[in-house]
């Protein structure tokens, strides 16, 4: 088994950032906008800022790179490929959106309507920057 390519991790990685920080500002922006604004009115919570949105932008950069990075790591396993990267992102999906959202469902912290969209609209957000991050990885 060869090392981790941490270079194309990286490059591989931020091509899936972009990717999820656009879907995610297409769904936060246009779909699920208004009840999120009222949840946090709700709450009596101040609405969603500048430094806020810098701090997303961020983290979904911190999970493409993680996707990617898990991609590198099974590849030698399960081979190179979209199939392998849909494996990585599948993960990455479980654990970054599904589990996270179904504690706030439970717990009645935002309108269930808008974590369930947010959550499907993630399978297809994370498969397809874990493909497009994987495309950009190789292992030389």
């Amino acid at each position: 088994m060869g090392r981790i390519n941490m270079g194309r991790v990286i490059v591989g990685g931020l091509l899936a950032g972009l990717v999820i920080n656009i879907s995610e500002f297409v769904l936060n922006t246009f779909v699920i906008a208004q009840d999120m604004e009222a949840a946090m009115k709700a709450m009596n919570l101040p609405p969603i800022d500048g430094p806020m949105i810098g701090c997303f932008v961020v983290l979904g950069f911190l999970l493409g790179i993680s996707t990617v990075w898990l991609y590198a790591a099974i590849r030698p396993r399960f081979g190179p490929g979209v199939p392998t990267a849909t494996c990585a992102a599948l993960a990455v999906w479980f654990l970054s959106y599904a589990y996270p959202t179904a504690f706030l469902m439970l717990t009645h912290v935002f309108p269930r309507k808008a974590m369930a969209i947010s959550v499907v609209w993630g399978l297809p957000e994370i498969i397809i920057a874990g493909v497009a991050g994987a495309w950009a990885y190789t292992e030389v």
